[in-house]
Parts: C-alpha cells; sequence; structure tokens
C-alpha cells in the first residue's frame, strides 16, 4: 500500500518514513504540499499524511484540493504541532479523518495509519 506524506521538516520526514517502510509500506516522501500535488498527478496513494504549515502549498490546500477531486476518497492524516486547534477543526471540515499532534509517538502513528486502512493492529503487511 502507498502512502504520500508531505512534512517539511527533513527529519520528521525521514522519522515518518523509516516507520512506514519497517512497516511495509510503500512511501512517497515529498517537502511542502506543492510536491505532493505533483505526486498525485502520477500516483493514487492509499492514504496521505500532511503536516498543516508547509510553504508553497499549506496542508489545508492539499486537503481541500484532494477531498474536491477525483481522490476524495483517500483518508488523509494531518499533523499539527501544539495549539493549532482552530486549524485542526478547520482540516476536519475540509475533509481530513485523522490528526496527530507533533510530537508524536511512531507507534501511535501506525496503528492510526493502520486504522484507516482497515489493516489489523499488531499485523504487517509486506508489499515486496
Amino acid at each position: 500500500m502507498k502512502i504520500l506524506v508531505a512534512e517539511d521538516e527533513p527529519l520528521m520526514l525521514m522519522a515518518i518514513e523509516a516507520k512506514l517502510r519497517n512497516e511495509g509500506f510503500e512511501v512517497i516522501g515529498t517537502q511542502d504540499g506543492r510536491q505532493a500535488l505533483k505526486s498525485l498527478e502520477s500516483i493514487v496513494p492509499d492514504l496521505i499524511i500532511t503536516d498543516i504549515l508547509m510553504p508553497y502549498t499549506s496542508g489545508l490546500e492539499l486537503i481541500s484540493i484532494v477531498k474536491s477531486g477525483q481522490n476524495k476518497k483517500i483518508p488523509i492524516i494531518v499533523l499539527s504541532g501544539l495549539g493549532q486547534e482552530d486549524t485542526v477543526m478547520e482540516a476536519f471540515q475540509l475533509g481530513a479523518d485523522d490528526f496527530i499532534t507533533k510530537p508524536f509517538n511512531p507507534t501511535e502513528l501506525s496503528v492510526r495509519v493502520k486504522r484507516l486502512l482497515k489493516i489489523p493492529t499488531g499485523t504487517t503487511k509486506k508489499n515486496k
């Protein structure tokens, strides 16, 4: 299963990619919303994880574009820093499916990803 990750903090992006790849997912990492939208021209991921505050195209814009287009059924997990409750509510109104407050536990991310993809927790899905 493919997961598209939009995160502008390089260390956070690397940590997310490593955790999800270790769980057997194919991960496409992008450093901003514009790169994520470009990736969506050639791939259809099973899930999108996006930060909210990013250069060029914000996570909110990404959610809005995805949920108003042909890929509107793709689940989206929003990453947000503490104190962004209003922005998280806006993300839900735009169609986000879940959110995780940064910093977060990588295992929690894995559990939430599997829940949205309807993969039983405690299992890994290897796609090699």
